[in-house]
């Protein structure tokens, strides 16, 4: 365990409640306890998302690169339609990069798109990996999505740790990562998901709702932002992404936008330049 990881989720918040030392003084949450009250609060208060109904390692991480900037009910649509258009990694493969990208409009960091077409060429010809490194091997997936294929996939015993997960281990045990119970990784990996997407809140948690409240040392606290995300209306990303809207829709001539945009766009792998036209990539 590094102390990286133990403090990443205290790089966005801090407590704005007083200290319980009291409280603490008197609580002692387990990892085990832990896992069992969250295996069996998630049976049955789980959310119901589609891609809990697979185990297909491409369908899942289609869903974990969208559910990267987006929240799962606006994923929900936009996941089932881009399988139906390409259910495999080998139909994502032979699509255009100029059609995965105009595809992934609204889903946030368009290089993700980039990223996810290169990786789907790679798995069409390599196979699907079978570990971690394998997964983290791809571009743009990074330790937190490899974890979460395996686990969500292939039934790894790993939990993968993204802010949220992160947040409730630091909060009710002060620690950055726990053992699953052997065979229940995945379902208590998709457990720490919700109880952090809809209890364990950054700001405000639900304490009174949540089934680690009566032992975890953090009951009642309140959270604020350290640090304010950057505006961002009127930014070069806000221009970076208007830019690219508009390649979408149709090429545009050379002069006719910032050519330092276009750099960064292209730079990307999400613009090229061709017959005095700045155009998404073929």
């Amino acid at each position: 365990m590094t102390p990286i990881l133990v403090h990443l989720v205290h790089i966005c918040t801090r407590i704005v409640s007083p200290p319980r030392a009291h409280y603490a003084a008197r609580v002692s949450l387990t990892p085990a306890q832990l896992a069992d009250r969250v295996l069996a609060w998630y049976a049955t208060h789980g959310r119901e998302l589609p891609w809990r109904h697979t185990r297909d390692p491409y369908a899942i991480l289609i869903s974990e690169m969208m559910l990267q900037q987006t929240q799962a009910d606006r994923v929900v649509e936009r996941w089932t339609v881009w399988l139906e258009r390409w259910p495999t990694a080998a139909d994502l493969a032979a699509a255009s990069r100029a059609d995965v990208i105009s595809a992934w409009q609204g889903l946030g960091y368009n290089r993700r798109a980039v990223s996810l077409h290169e990786s789907a060429r790679l798995l069409a010809e390599h196979g699907i990996p079978r570990d971690q490194a394998g997964w983290r091997a791809l571009p743009g997936v990074g330790p937190y999505t490899a974890a979460a294929v395996c686990v969500l996939a292939l039934d790894h015993d790993v939990i993968p740790l993204d802010v949220n997960v992160l947040r409730i281990l630091e909060r009710s045990l002060g620690v950055a990562e726990i053992e699953p119970p052997p065979g229940r990784a995945h379902d208590l990996t998709q457990g720490l998901f919700d109880l952090g997407a809809t209890i364990c809140l950054a700001r405000i948690p639900r304490c009174g709702d949540c089934p680690l409240a009566d032992l975890c040392p953090s009951r009642g606290q309140r959270y604020e932002p350290l640090r304010k995300q950057s505006r961002f209306e009127g930014s070069r990303r806000q221009a970076r992404s208007r830019l690219l809207d508009q390649l979408r829709d149709a090429p545009r001539a050379l002069g006719t936008f910032d050519p330092a945009l276009a750099a960064l766009l292209i730079r990307d792998g999400l613009a090229e330049q061709a017959d005095g036209l700045l155009r998404l990539p073929r």
